[in-house]
């Protein structure tokens, strides 16, 4: 055994009291195992994780059209397909890690998984046979009619999706890992869990501003074999370092599946649909204090919202009771609160779907639209159309660090909120500045293809247009504004709204966000292309961007999110938020430290897991 229980201790050391335990599920000496001395692997592993994805997903657009010689519409929609699938295969991860595995083992796994689908997409890019001759001189000759074979588009896509499914495993599951290294119970190991959390968005952004420069100009400029070769040799670096910390790990063991609580809850109101609720909410199923103490778990009181579902805790006449009640006929009323909270929930989740289709423009149509451009800096230096989302990165961060320090006090003393303003509200700030984006992009497109037609470049396409590039960095930076507002309250919102029991299911409903986000970009863009077409018009998304219309299309886009605004508001409405119930157990009666306490734990994660799924 790696490591077993001693009978005492050493003076001054203590097992943990998370629960954390080893592989083999023997408790742990917090001197051992966990602290930074765990995490430093974990922080290294993201660095080169973050640069083996972005490295791929920032410049893809351009590498299906340009060497695989697809059209705009098909080759946007299979970056928003693929990145759609990215987003919604961790909800599949977390639900293996939480419900069978464990969080190490699948994401171990996963990693294995993971590198093999860097070393098929590198191999794709590298050999010949793997791709179609170039056309012309280079790789924007308009009259190409080499396009890739089934079996080129076969294998490089195939590389693309197994990727998809390692990231499923890995996504959900290394930020909690090295959250587990940390004991909230301990006073010194929650300040250092703070520390950890900073160390982790810092590796976030810089894997991913190195991707989005570095490995983009290389891939431009060097050799797409290059551009992917190093990413992949990044990765499996990173998987040797993170398995090298093995024996520093702490483990959280496996607590089941929060879809076969929510289910329990549902075929349970279904089974009792015609028996009478009792009028005192007392008289529902429910346990003792003294077992959710041992459970250092919060008992959750009875609300009126969703009143059906109060059924699933309704005690009906039997020679066993409540004990001899099937779990799929009686579930408790903490349970079905926690349901309860998890369902009403969804129409927010369905709100933040159109912003998620905007922020897909930013790895699509925007990097075709700055291919068409002058991207010279200085005489010698062009800057690949792809690092513009580079400032998305920057902007987010600054905008992040002016929201904490200065305009989160001033609308706290204004408001009396400690967040400053609600999270909901927070979010229409942001679907508001969605809004301002897509008008921007429209103005900015028309512009563009004025100037196209004033240089009689308008029928070209590969031709560049005498307009530089910065033109477009006002949508990239506003979209990193606007990522500051909804995406982080988006995932803030999620992780605080849900209960206590199924807060990895809450982060997860951001990740399904931007997931269905991107497959909405698709529906979207091939709908348009293929309604604009009709009746022998142009269209507007045609494969010379010079010739399409996309200010129309952003315009469209702009008039979407005024009626998901709309919408939100309605929600808004609608929507009440929990209850102030405890989600530390009680360890004193200090009210400011216990406040302090709370915003702890409940905002730090939530603001990790906002910068992760917005980058």
């Amino acid at each position: 055994m790696a490591e077993r229980l001693e009978a005492a201790p050493a003076a001054g050391d203590e097992y943990t009291q998370d629960g954390t335990v080893d592989l083999h599920g023997n408790p742990v000496l917090r001197s051992k195992r966990g602290g930074w001395k765990a995490c430093g692997f974990v922080v290294v592993y993201e660095v080169f994780e973050r640069m083996a994805f972005y490295g791929i997903s920032s410049n893809l657009v351009l590498y299906l059209t340009t060497k695989l010689h697809q059209g705009v519409v098909p080759s946007a929609n299979n970056v928003t397909n693929w990145v759609g699938t990215i987003w919604m295969t961790p909800v599949v991860g977390a639900y293996v890690a939480d419900a069978h595995l464990g969080r190490y083992r699948t994401f171990m796994a996963a990693s294995v998984v993971y590198l093999c689908g860097m070393i098929l997409l590198t191999l794709a890019v590298s050999l010949p046979a793997l791709r179609p001759p170039k056309c012309g001189d280079g790789t924007g000759d308009p009259n190409c009619t080499h396009e890739a074979t089934s079996a080129q588009l076969g294998v490089f896509f195939l590389g693309l999706y197994i990727l998809a499914v390692g990231t499923g495993g890995t996504k959900p599951n290394i930020s909690t890992i090295g959250a587990d290294q940390f004991d909230d119970s301990h006073p010194r190991e929650r300040r250092h869990k703070l520390s950890f959390f900073n160390w982790w968005m810092f590796s976030i952004f810089f894997g991913t501003l190195f991707a989005n420069t570095v490995l983009v100009y290389i891939q431009d400029n060097v050799g797409w074999s290059v551009g992917y070769a190093l990413p992949t040799l990044g990765l499996a670096v990173s998987i040797a370092i993170f398995t090298a910390g093995t024996p520093f790990y702490r483990h959280k063991p496996t607590s089941g599946s929060p879809f076969a609580k929510m289910a329990r809850v549902i075929v349970g109101a279904a089974r009792k649909w015609a028996v009478a609720a009792p009028v005192d909410p007392r008289d529902l199923h429910e346990l003792d204090d003294e077992h959710y103490a041992k459970k250092k778990a919060a008992r959750l009181p009875h609300t009126p919202n969703l009143s059906v579902l109060s059924k699933a805790a309704v005690k009906t006449g039997g020679g066993g009771g409540a004990q001899a009640a099937s779990r799929w006929s009686l579930s408790t009323v903490t349970q079905v609160e926690e349901t309860k909270q998890m369902l009403k929930m969804l129409p927010v989740l369905a709100i933040t779907f159109v912003p998620s289709a905007m922020m897909a423009q930013i790895n699509t149509l925007f990097v075709k639209q700055g291919t068409t451009l002058d991207r010279h800096v200085g005489p010698h230096f062009e800057i690949p159309p792809a690092s513009l989302q580079g400032f998305v990165t920057i902007s987010m961060l600054v905008s992040v660090v002016l929201y904490d320090r200065a305009f989160m006090p001033l609308a706290r003393r204004a408001t009396g909120n400690p967040r400053g303003i609600s999270l909901l509200q927070r979010m229409g700030v942001g679907l508001v500045i969605h809004i301002a984006i897509m008008g921007i992009a429209s103005v900015t497109e028309r512009h563009r293809l004025a100037v196209a037609r004033e240089h009689g470049v308008r029928d070209s396409k590969g031709t560049t247009i005498p307009l530089t590039i910065f033109v477009l960095l006002p949508q990239f930076v506003l979209m990193g504004v606007a990522d500051a507002f909804l995406e982080v309250a988006k995932i803030e919102f999620f992780y605080d709204q849900a209960p206590e029991g199924m807060k990895s299911l809450g982060t997860s409903y951001a990740m399904t966000s931007l997931g269905v986000g991107n497959f909405l970009s698709s529906a979207l863009l091939s709908t348009v292309s293929r309604v604009t077409r009709r009746h022998g018009r142009a269209g507007w998304v045609l494969n010379n961007l010079n010739a399409s219309r996309l200010d129309k299309y952003y315009a469209f886009f702009a008039v979407l999110n005024c009626a998901n605004l709309l919408v939100f508001f309605v929600v808004c409405r609608l929507y009440v938020y929990n209850a102030e119930v405890a989600r530390v157990v009680d360890a004193g009666s200090g009210g400011g430290g216990e406040e302090n306490k709370k915003r702890e734990v409940a905002l730090q994660p939530a603001n990790v897991g906002a910068v992760e799924s917005t980058l």
